[in-house]
């Protein structure tokens, strides 16, 4: 800095310290002028907080947010132009059903349902990413563009336009020391720096179209983010509503412990060990022995040698009765058979009660004996 710069320095340094502790007077700017200051100044704060709550907005966890651009600088630095993607909080939640999903199988109806919610909030996810990049594209870019040009000039033009009217100011208290030429040199400079800054100003403050076009972008983006995500959601609804619709209807099914099967040593045939009570001691007669039929298949809760000695079936599904006269039994249940109707309807016994049930909803263990000719 030369030895004139310097001087200039102190005197504004000596002027700023007299209007602040000594309660020196220096030039007014006009009411206009302060009005565009003023606003300027709201939007420079504005924006710098806008642009970072936006930031917080699309990227809600402040952990992923530093992650995610020491690896996009890391990126640069390498000269990768594809950067990293934010994991959204949806796409995380997806992925995770999904996989649990693959785990439990297409079998289990909570495990498709899984899948397929895993599914729709990875295409949220997927949803959220185009906005992301297009309310950047739309939004942020544009604000910060405007940030760094021409609210960027317009702060410089105002801290010139203060050092020039500290200088103007310190000569002018000091009127008569100072040279006219100076005086007047310094009275023009501050006269030019205050009709640049003015200019810029009422330029930056008059143009409300392209300010407002950012900010209807960023709400179309988001209301396009928000139809999609709608669309997706409202399908997954009625999926899972399909879902569970049928899994209501599907007939219950109750719990029957299985006995173990065994062959016997003596003949081969096969039979069912029954576990013993805690009381009781082991004996001969916790084994029942059944013979094979062909076409009978024998699989059934052989608790009683009565029930294996005549006909009998297995219930494999829950039937509760629409009409009188049909007998009413849970899956799993021994009943006895007493006569076929006809090809689609048995009768038979359950403890006290009988009736008559369809032949699709049991499994015949000892079949009925053929009718005899006469």
């Amino acid at each position: 800095m030369s030895v004139s710069g310097m001087k200039k320095q102190l005197h504004k340094a000596s002027q700023l310290l007299n209007e602040r502790l000594m309660g020196a007077e220096g030039t007014k700017m006009d009411e206009d002028f302060l009005k565009m200051e003023k606003g300027v100044t709201v939007i420079n704060s504005l924006l710098a907080e806008l642009l970072c709550k936006t930031t917080e907005f699309l990227q809600p966890n402040p952990a992923y947010r530093a992650k995610l651009s020491m690896l996009n600088t890391m990126s640069r630095i390498r000269g990768q132009a594809r950067s990293v993607g934010y994991p959204q909080t949806e796409g995380m939640l997806g992925e995770c059903m999904s996989v649990y999903g693959q785990e439990l199988g297409v079998a289990s109806d909570f495990g498709g349902a899984l899948s397929g919610v895993g599914d729709a909030l990875q295409e949220v996810a997927q949803a959220r990413d185009t906005m992301d990049v297009n309310v950047k594209r739309s939004f942020i870019d544009p604000l910060q563009e405007l940030n760094n040009t021409e609210l960027k000039e317009i702060r410089y033009q105002l801290k010139k336009l203060n050092g020039r009217r500290l200088d103007f100011d310190y000569k002018r208290r000091r009127r008569g020391k100072v040279p006219a030429d100076e005086m007047r040199q310094a009275w023009d400079k501050f006269s030019s720096s205050k009709e640049q800054a003015e200019r810029s100003m009422f330029i930056l403050l008059q143009s409300d179209v392209d300010q407002l076009n950012p900010l209807a972008a960023m709400i179309t983006e988001l209301l396009d983010f928000h139809r999609n995500a709608h669309h997706i959601l409202l399908s997954l609804h009625d999926q899972l509503q399909a879902r569970l619709t049928a899994a209501s209807n599907r007939p219950q099914r109750r719990f029957r412990p299985k006995k173990i099967r065994i062959r016997s040593e003596h003949n081969g045939s096969l039979g069912f060990y029954h576990q013993p009570s805690l009381t009781s001691t082991v004996s001969s007669d916790q084994f029942t022995v059944l013979s094979s039929r062909p076409g009978s298949p024998i699989s059934c809760y052989a608790n009683s040698k009565m029930v294996l000695d005549q006909p009998c079936c297995r219930a494999l599904y829950s039937f509760h009765p629409n009409q009188d006269g049909e007998l009413d039994f849970s899956e799993g249940d021994i009943i006895i058979l007493t006569n076929q109707v006809d090809s689609n309807w048995y009768e038979g016994a359950l403890g006290s009660q009988s009736g008559l049930f369809p032949v699709s909803y049991v499994d015949v263990l000892v079949p009925l004996p053929l009718p005899q000719h006469t």
